[in-house]
């Protein structure tokens, strides 16, 4: 007994030490996140909004996705915030196709994502960034072309979405929304730097390379792509996992297979999704995440 407690003292030091050193590494992205975010969220996101609502008024075509698309990531609300004020956006006119691209971009990342994301490397914030945008611009463009004419999203019995940014005081309002911003996301992001910690103390580098690193491209796509419906419950408590999981070997296709089904599979996401899009558009929207996901992944690693 005494054996197995000191062995269990052993690995508690050691994936403590593990713990420390990653949130050393790590929580400065973190905190310059929720502190951009908020800033965002207080002082632009009323403008970003009101930039694509003002889109309803110009014939754009198919190239309206471009910009819905930028606009969806430079949007700072999650889905729950997002479905509403897209209900207000359709009622303004603004087109299923262009919606899509807004949602499917917003879904997948925002401003404080991005400086999340930088905690991995220029290539990999790159690859993040830019396959986020097309996919956006990919979903609109499909909504264009095979259900033109015919409505894809059902916002019925959506009003307008709450602003909870009101207080008078500016300064108390920025306060107020970071710490709503971490209490939404410091739980995830400690959980995220334990399962690093023990990651980096339990398994095997060269294992761990052998089936995501690009020797078995292929096959570890697709395992990226398939994990990251269950495993992804916070953008930045994912972060530090993907960090370690690059560090050991995972492939960029790989990594970035990962990073786009992980929020577009979001327990929550899916939820606010399934009230708008009904049973066979719902299908239909995980069928285009799993496939377009598998095929970034392939091309990101052909191409790096």
């Amino acid at each position: 007994m005494e054996q197995i407690w000191e062995v269990s003292q052993r690995e508690f030091v050691y994936v403590w030490y593990y713990f420390t050193v990653q949130l050393r590494q790590i929580a400065l992205y973190y905190v310059l996140g929720i502190v951009l975010g908020s800033v965002i969220s207080v002082f632009v996101k009323d403008k970003i909004h009101g930039l694509f609502r003002s889109m309803g008024d110009k014939r754009l075509g198919v190239l309206g996705v471009i910009p819905a698309s930028i606009l969806g990531i430079a949007s700072p609300l999650c889905m729950y915030g997002t479905i509403p004020l897209a209900a207000s956006f359709s009622k303004s006119g603004i087109r299923d196709d262009w919606l899509a691209a807004f949602m499917m971009s917003s879904i997948l990342l925002n401003p404080q994502l991005i400086i999340y994301s930088t905690a991995l490397g220029p290539t990999a914030l790159t690859v993040r960034i830019v396959s986020c945008f097309i996919c956006g611009c990919v979903a609109g463009i499909l909504i264009r072309v095979f259900y033109k004419g015919k409505p894809f999203f059902d916002f019925t019995g959506f009003d307008e979405p709450h602003n909870h940014d009101t207080d008078p005081n500016l300064f108390l309002r920025l306060l107020k929304n970071i710490g709503r911003n971490i209490k939404a996301t410091g739980f995830w992001f400690l959980v995220g730097v334990l399962l690093s910690a023990l990651f980096q103390r339990y398994v095997p580098a060269d294992q761990f390379a052998a089936l995501f690193g690009e020797a078995n491209e292929g096959f570890g796509v697709l395992m990226a792509a398939t994990i990251g419906v269950p495993l992804y419950a916070c953008g930045g408590g994912t972060i530090p996992l993907i960090r370690e999981w690059l560090y050991s070997g995972m492939s960029m296709g790989s990594a970035a297979a990962f990073m786009l089904t992980g929020p577009s599979t979001k327990i929550t996401n899916l939820g606010a999704l399934k009230i708008v899009l009904g049973v066979k558009r719902f299908l239909l929207y995980l069928a285009f995440v799993m496939l377009f996901s598998f095929a970034t992944g392939m091309v990101v690693n052909l191409i790096l």
